[in-house]
């Protein structure tokens, strides 16, 4: 069965393509078939995972507004089992253009009926905004993870953020459910780091992921190699964070009797 996951935040910087690249990478490398989906007009996770924005030819524009059928736009990602339905700099207008098409909220959810069982699972990465693109995501997925840095404003749009995702719950999307909180930006050093992992287990305890994503150099130079860290380097901190939260959210997403069986084996 597919599941389609929004990583979404309103507040920038904090870690979102970052996770939603390296996030699909890992379920790739652990033999799932994942399809990236960057609905973001800054188009991060595009150049993030190999590709030139600007010589894409078809991109998740022309399925929203053109009603290109989204097997035109997929790209195959040098990571096997990854696959890209890429952003394009034209994705900038497209929430002006969408305001005029009926049922404009449900676009995404309606492209990703034709390909949607074609993958283990299927990542959006929204953009740091709460707009049409990002409540189309919303509309559209099964679930919501939501990246929070381990920084001093952590907490800060969190509540408007969780008041779109009622709204939505409420209305367009009831299914929709709370994957998960991921801490982003991890230094030990930090008395602060430390005090906001505190702060947000303390808030919404076990909706928070127990792998924590430690600020690392090689997470950081690897978007600009266009690849994910586990391509880039398999032994960094960041490429051993992502896999271990790839491998969480795997077992959280397993039918109770096979987390019965596995927590028997274990005991």
């Amino acid at each position: 069965m597919s599941k389609i996951i929004a990583l979404a935040n309103q507040k920038g910087g904090v870690g979102k393509t970052t996770t939603a690249i390296n996030l699909s990478a890992s379920l790739a490398v652990l033999d799932q078939k994942i399809l990236l989906i960057d609905i973001d007009p800054q188009a991060n996770a595009t150049s993030g995972t190999g590709f030139d924005p600007k010589s894409i030819d078809k991109s998740i524009y022309e399925c929203l507004i053109d009603g290109v059928n989204p097997r035109e736009a997929i790209v195959q990602t040098s990571t096997k089992g990854l696959h890209l339905l890429p952003s394009h700099i034209d994705l900038v207008g497209a929430e002006i253009e969408m305001l005029s098409m009926e049922n404009r909220e449900t676009i995404l959810k309606r492209i990703l009926q034709d390909v949607k069982e074609e993958y283990d699972y299927i990542l959006i990465d929204c953009s740091p905004s709460l707009g049409l693109l990002t409540l189309n995501a919303l509309t559209a997925a099964d679930s919501v993870a939501i990246p929070v840095q381990c920084e001093y404003f952590a907490l800060e749009g969190l509540g408007k953020l969780l008041n779109t995702i009622q709204m939505i719950q409420r209305g367009l999307n009831p299914e929709l459910e709370i994957e998960g909180f991921v801490l982003t930006m991890y230094d030990s050093r930090l008395r602060l780091s430390n005090h906001v992992v505190a702060e947000v287990r303390q808030h919404f305890e076990a909706m928070v992921f127990e792998t924590i994503i430690q600020r690392n150099v090689k997470l950081s130079e690897a978007p600009s190699y266009g690849k994910p860290v586990i391509m880039y380097d398999v032994h960094s901190k960041g490429a051993v964070n992502y896999l271990n939260l790839a491998k969480e959210l795997l077992i959280r997403n397993q039918p109770k009797e096979e987390q019965e069986e596995d927590e028997k084996q274990d005991n």
